[in-house]
């Protein structure tokens, strides 16, 4: 099953011009951390993290 462009893997895109980099919080290190325990890793990978800044980025969105 061969791939697209369009569907490549977030490891394999090159990072955007203009990022929406989210300095991850305390508490969403620790949630990065505990969904990689959760799928038996020792760290956090790329996609942990993803996930962790889009949640945060989701609180923030609906406290304002």
């Amino acid at each position: 099953m061969s791939k697209t462009s369009s569907s490549k893997e977030p490891w394999e895109k090159a990072a955007p011009k203009k990022s929406r980099h989210t300095k991850l919080t305390p508490k969403s290190k620790a949630a990065a951390k505990r969904q990689a325990k959760k799928t038996g890793r020792k760290y956090p990978n790329l996609v942990d993290n993803m996930n962790a800044a889009k949640r945060q980025r989701a609180r923030r969105a609906k406290e304002n």
